[in-house]
């Protein structure tokens, strides 16, 4: 990682990205706690991750946009946007406001999947390809550090001065990362006028590009299948980790915040081991061992133990980075830099989409069924997703290594006639022989 941090122009790029990050970690938990405490529902609290996610069915759109204009201005006028969106939450008093904060959380969600989008591009043109792994792996490793300290730094402010504060931290942060990112040294590659644009007749086909490329590549199919069989089951956790504190652990809605900067250890770990995985085992291969990691954490929270939910919580961090950071290297090195926003946001789609079902679906369970039960059937899931994941890594060896050929089985020979052996053979003998040895 010390490659990528020698480069000026990534590191004025990571110190915008840092004021962000800094916001989101403190704000996004906030917000679940804010809805449970002015309600006292965990499937409320559990929802506002559901909204959030929910306008990822707009990424076709939102990669259209990313590709079609210069991917710094984008940046710097979403996270003004960001900023402004804000704004509502400093008018929330009480349980009847509460449409406000679903109504953030929904634009909120749409900025965000903007400037995922945005950064993979961002990204791509500032670094090497050979770098990819590394530049993502340290947005890991600081992005889910701050878990340690984020979210118990969100919980305490809001439980000090309301969520008002953190608000306001949310807002400084957004401008403080439109200011430096706006500051970056570098010329965009110029576009395409009509490029994408919805006025001409192919406007239909530019706006699917990016979809069309993921399924037509065969290991960033197998990896959105994948990784999209797992996420219909990992968002159930959003709600079932309210019931877990409330009903299993017997303590109050804050105490998430105590685990989620547990996750941030597991988190930190899995950001800084992300490049090495991913020089070892190739991109399908970073994504099945994140996915792995994920099926032993829900296990393990079906029994109600503080201990072993810190466990568990610590493998499910470890689990995140992994799981990104090969899922947007396999995106970023198999996809043209003129399509890379359109297919990075239509990964995003295909990955959230399923998983803000599952969070929705997930809100319904949980005053339903069992809790435990639940997790029982989400670890079961995820680890037959990372089978299936593990099972397809040849598709995207490590660098350096040429991806493994298959080999078709020899037919069989005819009933009644025998196969004859290598050494009977007088045709193509030396080839046969050659092959076995």
């Amino acid at each position: 990682m010390r490659t990528v941090l020698r480069r000026p122009d990534f590191c004025l790029l990571f110190g915008g990205l840092l004021a962000s990050m800094i916001a989101e970690s403190m704000l996004l938990l906030a917000l679940a706690i804010w809805v449970k405490d002015l309600t006292g529902s965990d499937a409320l609290a559990g929802a506002i991750i559901f909204v959030i996610i929910a306008p990822r069915v707009l990424a076709p759109l939102v990669g259209w946009v990313v590709d079609r204009y210069p991917r710094r201005r984008v940046f710097v006028v979403t996270n003004l946007a960001m900023a402004l969106l804000l704004t509502p939450l400093l008018a929330v008093r009480d349980a009847g406001d509460m449409w406000i904060i679903y109504g953030v959380a929904a634009l909120y969600g749409l900025a965000n999947l903007t400037v995922g989008v945005v950064l993979s591009r961002l990204i791509r043109e500032l670094v090497p390809t050979d770098l990819l792994g590394e530049a993502n792996g340290v947005l890991q490793t600081v992005r889910q550090g701050l878990r340690l300290v984020g979210p118990l730094a969100g919980a305490g402010l809001y439980a000090l001065v309301g969520g008002g504060m953190l608000a306001t931290v949310g807002i400084a942060g957004f401008l403080v990362a439109a200011v430096v990112v706006g500051g970056l040294p570098f010329a965009e590659p110029a576009e395409d006028p009509a490029e994408g644009c919805p006025v001409t007749r192919r406007w239909r086909v530019q706006l699917v590009a990016g979809l069309r490329h993921l399924v037509d590549e065969p290991a960033i199919r197998r990896a959105l299948v994948g990784y999209g069989l797992g996420s219909l089951v990992m968002g159930f956790t959003e709600s079932l980790i309210f019931a877990y504190v409330d009903q299993g652990l017997g303590r109050d809605a804050a105490f998430v915040g105590v685990l989620v900067t547990v996750q941030g250890v597991g988190g930190l770990v899995g950001g800084l081991v992300s490049a090495a995985v991913l020089r070892r085992v190739g991109e399908v291969g970073t994504l099945a061992a994140g996915v792995a990691f994920f099926g032993p954490a829900a296990l393990a929270l079906a029994y109600p133990n503080m201990w072993l939910g810190f466990a568990a919580v610590l493998m499910a961090g470890v689990s995140l980075p992994l799981t990104m950071v090969g899922l947007h290297t396999l995106v970023q090195r198999r996809t043209p830099p003129e399509v890379l926003g359109r297919a990075a946001a239509a990964a995003e789609a295909v990955t959230r989409v399923p998983q803000a079902l599952s969070i929705g679906a997930g809100a319904l369970v949980v005053g339903v069924l069992d809790y435990r039960l639940v997790f029982v059937a989400v670890g079961l899931v995820t680890l037959l997703a990372a089978a299936y994941l593990w099972r397809g890594r040849q598709l995207s060896p490590p660098a350096g290594q040429p991806a493994r050929p298959r080999i078709p089985a020899p037919r069989p020979a005819p009933e009644g006639r025998a196969r004859p052996a290598p050494e009977d053979r007088k045709d193509g003998n030396t080839a046969v022989s050659t092959v076995r040895r």
